[in-house]
């Protein structure tokens, strides 16, 4: 019997992969961002061509919203403070977790001039990832990031 082999988080060695079959996965179901004020994250998120559709509701208030492209966010209205660094990407420690959202965008170089003019300025880029792939970062109202990518 062949053993299938993965890599150990860390190091370079090999540990033993389980030859069950892999739980299915259909797709991704929804993004959840933590906010403070759901007016100003849908000023932001609307420019993005995103709707509110839900919300809030639940007992930690969350705001649902929809893109035509089928992406769904769930804002999470739990923020505490208006403004906070965002622990993952704004301390010298780096922590476990995940970093932003790459949406696909036709065409970052208009994106950036509206996102510029409605005042949110790039925190990234336009940067060339490899031939044909491009990308630009900017920050929602509570620093969250989120990636504009362009596809060659």
């Amino acid at each position: 019997m062949q053993q299938k082999m993965r890599a150990n988080p860390g190091s370079l060695q090999c540990v033993p992969m389980s030859s069950a079959p892999p739980i299915p996965v259909q797709g991704l179901a929804h993004i959840g961002i933590r906010v403070h004020d759901l007016a100003r994250s849908l000023h932001f998120y609307g420019l993005l061509g995103f709707t509110k559709t839900t919300g809030p509701i639940g007992p930690e208030p969350v705001a649902i919203l929809d893109h035509p492209s089928g992406v769904e966010i769930n804002l999470v209205l739990n923020a505490p403070l208006a403004k906070e660094p965002n622990v993952l990407m704004d301390v010298p420690a780096k922590h476990a977790g995940i970093t932003h959202i790459a949406l696909l965008c036709p065409d970052i170089l208009a994106a950036k001039a509206r996102l510029e003019a409605e005042g949110f300025p790039l925190s990234g880029g336009p940067l060339e990832f490899f031939p044909g792939a491009h990308g630009i970062f900017v920050r929602d109202p509570d620093g969250n990031v989120i990636e504009l990518h362009q596809r060659g």
